[in-house]
């Protein structure tokens, strides 16, 4: 409920604060009074876009608050909480704009993105307005309210949960199947690839270990001539150095005991000797096993080959990612073995969710045909009381394919004059005509949901006499369980007010301003004479206004 609306240097509108009580609350006034202005403010901190051409004096900071109660609303508690918004029984919303156009929002005093503030207000305010009755003509409306008759909502977001899921399922299907369309085109070619590395049968680091053995197979004849030169002058020549080291040891041996340096030189010289003995005798184990071997050297060549050009044809540098491409390649027919399975499961997943979903959308579209005539019978009645008595409503349900909403196409048509020539809404009503659907529409859905408040501003078009009083006598009762506001020019509608606002023009410091305020019962009863007879009502007309207000 809009418990409180404050306006601040918003076009002619000064300061302005309205208290908004509960049930029906009428505002009137003289047509450019400002009526249609205090909407527009309210639409700002709705979440319309800001544009600073309201604002008059540019000075100044153009300030929209409405003070909302939200108590027993959890739809609104789910909103604060998803968005991480503080907020208990009360909501205070403020749109601030400067005199350059920059617009901020807040809500609870935390700014909010634009975003933001209209999700909440689409949740605290229904607006319908003189010409905002597009509404009406879109299909997503129309189904909106056969949905809120049946009680819905619950059995919506279940199927809705299928559907998204069994769209899901269908795209993992297709592109599974995508995927082994895939893979035959390039399952011979994988195979033979596969086999190709599977018969070359690489180890780790083979190539690079092959290159390393090549170039000391090539060189074995120098290797082993060196080697054999080493050995020989260590311990086979005439004279040879380990002997040499060895009779060098035994020759200050002999005075090791009369010199202190001398036993520490004597170690060095055997750990010399000894080292010396050792490299000989390993220079001639490796010498003994290199061997010149053509036979060998032309195996190691052809493996070096085969193994340059697997690297050169997938584009690679060492065995080790040739291995890599193998295991690849060895994946890839293996998924080939095992995507028909994977395909029949994700066919028959598909299956059963569209099954699924096809009893859910009958379940919904059940409920909605049930809606339909009862709808269309109480419309029509509705039609009559508000001066309609040649139109009526039909409901068209047609079966369509399964959609985020079901499976039906709903449409409501509409004859203004008895013709039995039946068209969309869109097609054929007027705005007029609109405007009093709209309300009768609403005024129905609103005994099945839990609508915010109402505000209409000047449904009454077109209309007067016992179609304005009829107009009067559905907005009271749709105001018996929720907060309505309406803003009219008929003095049926104004009669039924539980609370009158005047809209008026004043001048302050030579500037036109618009204020409101509050009529008392007899206030009431003389602006409402004035709505029937003029500026100066007549005693007749005073008599019929208090008859309005006081029935």
């Amino acid at each position: 409920m809009l418990s409180k609306l404050s306006i601040q240097n918003y076009a002619i509108i000064d300061k302005l604060e309205i208290d908004f009580p509960a049930k029906l609350n009428i505002v009137t006034g003289e047509t450019g009074a400002g009526k249609s202005i205090i909407i527009g403010a309210l639409n700002l901190i709705l979440g319309e876009r800001a544009d600073s051409t309201a604002l008059v004096n540019k000075e100044k900071k153009c300030i929209i608050e409405g003070v909302f109660s939200t108590e027993g609303r959890v739809i609104i508690k789910s909103f604060l909480k998803e968005n991480d918004l503080d907020g208990e029984n009360e909501l205070v919303v403020r749109r601030e704009i400067s005199g350059a156009g920059k617009s901020r929002a807040f809500i609870n005093d935390t700014p909010v993105n634009l975003s933001q503030l209209q999700q909440l207000s689409s949740l605290l305010v229904d607006l319908h307005q003189q010409f905002d009755t597009l509404e009406l003509t879109e299909n997503d409306f129309q189904r909106e309210v056969l949905d809120a008759l049946a009680g819905h909502a619950a059995a919506i977001d279940e199927y809705r949960s299928t559907f998204r899921e069994w769209q899901q399922a269908e795209k993992e299907w297709e592109q599974l199947k995508e995927q082994k369309l895939q893979f035959d085109k390039e399952a011979d070619y994988n195979s033979f690839q596969y086999k190709e590395l599977q018969e070359a049968a690489f180890k780790d680091d083979e190539l690079e270990e092959i290159d390393a053995e090549l170039k000391m197979l090539n060189n074995a004849e120098g290797i082993k001539a060196a080697l054999g030169k080493v050995y020989n002058d260590l311990q086979e020549s005439e004279s040879p150095i380990v002997q040499q080291l060895k009779t060098l040891l035994n020759q200050l041996n002999i005075y090791s005991s009369y010199h202190a340096d001398l036993p520490g030189l004597l170690q060095r010289l055997q750990a010399a000797q000894i080292e010396l003995k050792d490299i000989a005798e390993e220079v001639d184990r490796i010498s003994n096993h290199i061997n010149y071997d053509p036979k060998k050297i032309e195996e190691l060549n052809d493996r070096l080959s085969l193994g340059y050009k697997l690297q050169k044809k997938h584009g690679v540098n060492s065995t080790n990612e040739l291995i890599a491409i193998y295991q690849k390649l060895e994946e890839k027919l293996q998924a080939v073995l095992n995507i028909d399975e994977a395909i029949q499961q994700k066919e028959k997943e598909t299956a059963k969710l569209l099954g699924d979903a096809r009893k859910a959308a009958a379940k919904i579209s059940e409920g909605r045909k049930k809606q339909a005539k009862p709808l269309e019978e109480k419309v029509n009645k509705l039609l009559v009381q508000v001066g309609m008595p040649n139109a009526k409503l039909k409901v068209e349900i047609k079966e369509v394919s399964l959609n985020s909403f079901g499976a039906d196409a709903i449409e409501f048509l509409f004859d203004a004059n008895k013709s039995g020539q039946f068209q969309p809404v869109r097609k054929v009503a007027s705005g007029g005509e609109l405007s009093r659907l709209m309300l009768c529409i609403k005024s129905l859905v609103a005994q099945s949901v839990d609508l915010p408040t109402m505000i209409f501003d000047e449904i009454d078009t077109g209309i007067s006499g016992e179609a304005a009083r009829q107009v009067g006598i559905i907005l009271k009762e749709l105001a018996a369980k929720r907060q309505v506001i309406c803003i009219t020019h008929q003095p049926q509608i104004a009669g039924k007010a539980d609370t009158h606002f005047f809209v008026y023009k004043e001048i302050v410091n030579d500037a036109v301003k618009t204020n409101i305020r509050q009529l008392s019962k007899e206030e009431r009863i003389t602006a409402i004479a004035k709505m029937l007879s003029g500026e100066k009502p007549t005693a007749a007309a005073m008599e019929n206004a208090r008859e309005m207000v006081m029935n």
